[in-house]
């Protein structure tokens, strides 16, 4: 019993967990394992949209700059191409495998922690560390995410851009 009672005193003094498990606790680590898997899902979607983006600009390349260079190299036709090679090079950026990602725990570290470091650990516990721990790899994801999410956008202002050089190239202005 005292034994016990020191094990949960060791445990709540930092966790606010006095030894019963708070399914408060675990349905915060529920929406956490949601959020990590809805940013996974948005990495995922934007490396979809960036394969559309692909076979947008080389369509609308190969439709507009194969009539637009029939004519000889223009202005317009410099700026298509110049335009073509920043979509290519914020694509390669958007598609690029990035392996700073955190989305699952390693096992071998949640054995050594919650099973042979301290077999003691009550499940509040867990959750409350894993939770926490989740929003920190929410944190670093993000920044990596952000940077795609603008290089996209920005790829799809050069594509509309590329096919108002390609149309005024063929229209010879």
């Amino acid at each position: 019993m005292i034994e016990s009672a020191k094990r949960q005193e060791k445990h709540g003094a930092h966790t606010g967990d006095h030894g019963a498990d708070d399914p408060r606790l675990a349905f915060i680590y529920q929406e956490a394992v949601r959020g990590l898997s809805h940013q996974q899902n948005v990495v995922e979607s934007l490396n979809t949209r960036a394969g559309n983006l692909i076979f947008a600009t080389a369509f609308a390349s190969s439709l507009l700059g194969g009539r637009a260079l029939a004519d000889g190299l223009g202005v317009w036709d410099w700026v298509a191409v110049t335009l073509l090679f920043g979509i290519g090079a914020l694509i390669v950026f958007v598609v690029w495998p990035y392996y700073n990602y955190t989305f699952r725990f390693d096992p071998e570290e949640l054995l050594r922690r919650y099973i042979d470091g301290d077999a003691s650990t009550t499940m509040s516990t867990m959750h409350r560390e894993l939770a926490l721990r989740i929003k920190a790899d929410m944190t670093n994801n993000w920044r990596i995410i952000q940077r795609l999410r603008v290089a996209l956008q920005l790829a799809l202002v050069l594509l509309l851009l590329n096919l108002l050089a390609w149309l005024l190239a063929i229209a010879g202005v």
